[in-house]
């Protein structure tokens, strides 16, 4: 297998999905050992630096890509399989926005009321440890927690020409903030452009579900994927699969919505996998899904609907295709 070293410079650094020419040319079943940059670009690095005062909207969520792959067209689905992934700094960055989170006013949610303070926590990676160090800046609160690294984005070019912020979610992918895009699990995504020019960042060291502030601890991540290609097989929205589950996301606006979405993929999935009539396979997987939020403060929020694999019969999703990465990563970590 074919391992390449990719680490991009700040000019490289894209900041949508679509619009952007390709950073690398990468065969399917190559892996990729790369690093991204931190949600902030790296411009908040102490409890002293506020966003209100270091961040520009224009360059966060910085993507490493895109990349264009070999052979992929509209039609055909990528399959990421994420590594290994682990911090490339000491510590990482979270903090309350004005005007942005779950729990406060925003540009939809508009109230006559003063945004919440301007706050920034670092937390300290301990390495020896594994574990993230929240430390309370208005008490005595010290706690350590273990290091959990995900992707908050990952995603394709967008269909019809369109270019989209790396804040946004959607059927391309894209700002999904799910926990479920870490070590072990593998991505798919349909294809909507000649080479999927396709794209990952945002790296988290832990994330609750939801993202309930709009901030994880965000730290610049060092991991390696391998990717491939399925011609012919382009799912209508992000399918996730890992040893334990089948899962789908849905990413839209009001969230019951991005639930809804959700919840049909894994229907017509659950069709494919196992030859069920649309209602059997609706009537399955009401008694046997979860649903945990990703986020609820994006321009889009995110569900995953999931279903367990030892309640159900074995089956081949992709032909395999989630086996056989796991079977080619091994050998491999950072």
């Amino acid at each position: 297998m074919e391992i390449i070293e990719y680490k991009p410079t700040t000019e490289e650094l894209a900041y949508t999905f679509g619009g952007n020419a390709p950073r690398r040319t990468i065969k399917p079943g190559t892996a990729v050992r790369l690093w991204t940059q931190d949600a902030f670009n790296n411009t908040i690095q102490t409890v002293n630096d506020l966003s209100s005062e270091k961040v520009d909207m224009r360059f966060v969520n910085p993507q490493t890509g895109p990349f264009f792959i070999e052979g992929a067209e509209p039609g055909d689905a990528l399959a990421i399989h994420i590594v290994d992934m682990k911090p490339a700094r000491t510590y990482g960055i979270s903090s309350t926005i004005p005007f942005f989170g779950g729990l406060t006013s925003t540009d939809r949610t508009a109230m006559l009321q003063e945004p919440l303070p301007d706050t920034t926590w670092v937390y300290e990676v301990n390495t020896e440890r594994q574990t993230v160090g929240f430390e309370a800046r208005y008490g005595d609160m010290k706690i350590e927690f273990p290091i959990e690294c995900m992707f908050g984005t990952i995603g394709v070019a967008p269909a019809g020409n369109e270019v989209r912020s790396a804040l946004v979610p959607e059927r391309f992918g894209g700002n999904m903030d799910s926990p479920e895009v870490r070590k072990g699990s593998t991505i798919y995504l349909g294809v909507n452009v000649e080479g999927a020019m396709f794209s990952i960042g945002d790296g988290h060291y832990r994330q609750g579900e939801g993202e309930a502030c709009g901030t994880a601890v965000e730290g610049a991540m060092d991991a390696i994927i391998i990717i491939d290609l399925i011609k012919g097989a382009a799912p209508a929205w992000p399918r996730i699969e890992d040893d334990n589950y089948y899962m789908t996301v849905g990413s839209s606006r009001p969230m019951e919505d991005s639930w809804r979405i959700g919840q049909v993929e894994l229907v017509r999935w659950f069709q494919e996998l196992y030859g069920l009539h649309q209602l059997d396979s609706y009537q399955l997987l009401s008694q046997i899904t979860k649903a945990p939020i990703a986020n609820v403060v994006d321009s889009n929020f995110s569900v995953v609907i999931k279903a367990a694999k030892d309640l159900v019969p074995h089956a081949s999703a992709f032909k395999g295709m989630h086996e056989s990465l796991r079977e080619r990563a091994k050998g491999l970590s950072l």
